[in-house]
This record gives C-alpha cells, structure tokens and sequence, in this order.
C-alpha cells in the first residue's frame, strides 16, 4: 500500500473517537478546490511511509487510539484496500472511510465484510453541477446514486458533507441535494478554506450567516443538517 501521510492523532475525524488518520494517494475527480492537491494529482511524495512502520506505530498505540480514518486522495482506488483495512481491523481498531463514492463496488465490498464502522461520503454538489464541481466531464452519476443507497440501506454510521463554495453553490443547489439525500442520517456543510494546496487558488467561502441559511433550507426539507469548521 502506497501511504502519502500520517496524521497522528485526531479527535475531530473520526465521531467520538480518538483516531489517527492516513492518507492514500490518487483520486478520480479534480475538484478545482481541492485542499490535497500533492495527493489527488499524484505527485511524487518522497515522504512516503512504509506500510511495515504504519503498522509497528498501530501496534504500539493499542489502547491509546480507538480508531484509523482511512482518506485520501480516494481510498477506494487502491487495489489492496480490503487487505490493508482487514490488517487495522485486525488490531482490533475501529475503521472510517472517506470517500468520494466513485466505486460503489468497493465501498459495498467493504460492508459487506464487516471491514467499516463509519463512512462519510462527500456530496460535491445537485446532479446538474456534479461533472462542473468534481471537474470531470463525462461523470458517471450512477455511480454516486448507487453509492448513496448503499450507505441509506445498509446498518453502517455515515455522514454526507459538502465543502461549500461561492462560485459553485447556491440555495437551489441545497434543494436538489435535499432530495438526493432525502432520508440520510447526518448531514455536513463544511467551510471552504483557500491555500496553496489547492488544485486552483482564488474561490471564496460564504459567511456563516449564509451558511446558517442553508443549513436552514435543508432542514426545512427534512435534513438534519448541522455546520462543521465554521467558528
């Protein structure tokens, strides 16, 4: 398993848990907003850690961290991942997975073999601005709908979140996403930050006045929606 980075501990990732994060390179998608531009464009990361080290840290934290988020980049992508969480799980932690919801097979396989006790699935934006906002043009919405009734089907905590941006979303936007996601247990709306890291620099966040208003709009339409990274 190709590991781009370690995040030691957290206690915002993973809910109620102490965790540690570890990121997985490559993604699909080129969201232009994107905050991990080294890992979704694949860049040459010689900081690289040693799948043998991760797993000597894992062992020595036993009884310290409860739990591993597993992101990226998009997890999903790596050929190993089943092998790769079955070998956390085997230490007895708990596993999230973050994901883009582009491989619904991999996600359904990792149900299914009991290897995910939380998920949270980004939801880039409405169907109609889906391909615009992920930055691919011949997306496969399927593939996100299928991704989205296996996690409202199966008995598995997740979370949909979208980072919300100026330039890409709006009150109608909010309104489709309500009906795409109608049902679902929580939903995030997160703060967009600009930087250097980002794949395209110069997007704008909304003030939290704004951002209360959506989250408004959602719950008016059955969502039960709440702010994340916003002070």
């Amino acid at each position: 398993m190709r590991i781009s980075g370690l995040q030691k501990l957290t206690l915002l990732d993973f809910p109620n848990l102490v965790a540690c994060t570890i990121f997985l390179p490559g993604c699909q998608f080129r969201c232009p907003f994107c905050q991990n531009s080294s890992l979704v464009l694949g860049l040459e990361n010689r900081d690289e850690i040693d799948e043998n080290d991760l797993f000597e840290y894992l062992k020595s934290r036993k009884g310290r961290l409860d739990g591993v988020c597993v992101t990226g980049g998009e997890p999903t992508l790596q050929s190993d991942l089943v092998e790769f969480i079955s070998k956390i799980k085997n230490l007895g932690y708990k596993v999230k997975l973050d994901t883009n919801g582009y491989n619904p097979e991999v996600l359904k396989e990792l149900i299914d073999l009991s290897l995910l006790d939380y998920v949270a699935m980004d939801i880039k934006n409405s169907l109609e601005k889906y391909p615009l906002t992920a930055g691919v043009k011949n997306l496969k919405i399927q593939n996100i709908l299928d991704s989205i009734s296996i996690l409202k089907e199966n008995q598995i905590p997740y979370e949909f979140r979208t980072t919300v941006i100026k330039e890409f979303h709006n009150e109608n936007d909010f309104l489709s996403i309500a009906k795409l996601i109608e049902g679902c247990e929580n939903y995030y709306l997160q703060e967009y930050r600009d930087g250097e890291t980002c794949i395209q620099q110069g997007f704008h966040a909304y003030s939290k006045e704004d951002m209360d208003k959506f989250v408004a709009i959602l719950k008016e339409n059955g969502i039960n929606a709440k702010l994340r990274g916003i002070d």
